[in-house]
């Protein structure tokens, strides 16, 4: 599809650098487990090998950081012409290249790259960062929608956020309006049957052997010839504890447009609700780590918050006059705080993500206590 919509691409001129995850081995009766991506590099053809860096040797090591450090020193004097992983660890390999090499965009290191194949989550929030280190007009980043159940959708286009449901791949779609879902009259739909702009669980059969399995993941069609849709989130990652349906899509371009409105850059982040006590009324909490931190927090707050509301209706509803929800809380995190919260739960790169919403506090509240821990330490 990619060479399709380009074809003076040079891409096979050059390697993919492939950024997956680690394979381990069950001593007990010597099988492998591990993220799918880490499987797929190591049931490739030898082939395979020769135009993608780091070596298989590298790709499928286990410990995050040495694992890093190979990359880096395979990869920097290789021609590199494509990248294909999930962007949140992209980034930080990427930021390590630049700081080892002492160069300030990836193209004094690799001038043939010409595009990304990204997925696994939502691109909008890092958009401007990768920008920043690929400063060059014509490069594309195509969207890919891919799990360990399936191969479900693929940017056909360029310089589109919408992704082609591929309907030929074994897989037998099926649908569950959001607005339904886990409630007494949650209804399925056939595919023939969903509607413009409306979210949806995935529910799939494959020929593989699943029956009617819920992948996790909401989407929105965009699109109904062909079939065409963006991801919007998780049906376990949203918040609805006030009516309010925020979902995943709504925050990462709340954030991608507060970001472009004062000139920040945010790592990562995660919301949480702040439950009603007494005559107190509920609110989001919201804890985010910025590239750099901002000289004026409230500013950043407000124009998120406002921001927000222009993309949900029924969180603009909630928040009118502060009717039900009082405005956002923010925390700012400290430095690396993601990456220390996930280096303690034994899930540094790879497939692994932040959990960006939750109806509870669990995670948020983790965070705040390491958030503490570290700065008195």
């Amino acid at each position: 599809l990619y060479l399709n919509n380009n074809e003076d691409s040079q891409l096979f001129t050059g390697k993919s650098l492939r950024l997956g995850g680690s394979k381990q081995l069950y001593a007990d009766n010597n099988t492998f487990f591990g993220d799918l991506s880490a499987i797929l590099i190591d049931n490739m053809p030898i082939w395979a090998e020769f135009s993608s860096t780091p070596s298989n040797k590298v790709s499928l090591m286990s410990e995050w950081e040495s694992k890093l450090a190979a990359i880096v020193q395979e990869t920097i004097h290789e021609n590199v012409t494509s990248f294909a992983g999930v962007p949140s660890w992209m980034m930080v390999l990427l930021n390590r290249i630049l700081e080892e090499t002492g160069k300030g965009n990836l193209l004094e290191i690799w001038p043939n790259l010409e595009v990304y194949f990204h997925g696994g989550v939502s691109f909008e929030p890092y958009r401007e960062q990768y920008k920043k280190i690929l400063p060059k007009s014509d490069f594309q980043f195509y969207e890919i929608y891919n799990a360990s159940e399936g191969f479900f959708a693929i940017q056909d286009t360029n310089d589109s956020n919408e992704l082609l449901l591929m309907l030929d791949y074994g897989i037998f779609y099926e649908f569950i309006p959001m607005d339904t879902f886990g409630t007494p009259n949650q209804r399925v739909i056939r595919l023939a049957d969903v509607e413009l702009n409306k979210n949806y669980a995935i529910v799939i059969t494959t020929n593989a052997g699943l029956w009617r399995y819920m992948i996790g993941d909401t989407v929105r069609f965009t699109s109904l010839d062909p079939y065409r849709i963006k991801v919007t989130g998780r049906t376990k990652h949203h918040i609805n504890v006030f009516g309010e349906e925020l979902m995943v899509e709504n925050t990462d371009t709340a954030i991608a447009k507060a970001c472009a409105i004062t000139g920040l850059e945010v790592i990562d982040y995660t919301v949480a609700p702040v439950f009603m006590q007494g005559r107190e009324k509920g609110a989001h909490e919201w804890i985010i780590e910025f590239r750099h931190a901002p000289e004026d927090p409230e500013h950043f707050r407000k124009t998120l918050d406002e921001t927000l509301q222009t993309l949900n209706s029924d969180y603009e509803a909630k928040r009118y006059n502060n009717m039900t929800l009082n405005p956002l809380v923010l925390n700012v995190a400290r430095p690396k705080l993601f990456y220390d919260w996930l280096k303690e739960q034994d899930k540094l790169g790879g497939q692994h993500k932040i959990p960006r919403l939750s109806n509870e506090r669990h995670y948020l509240e983790q965070l705040k206590a390491m958030q503490l821990d570290g700065l008195m330490a």
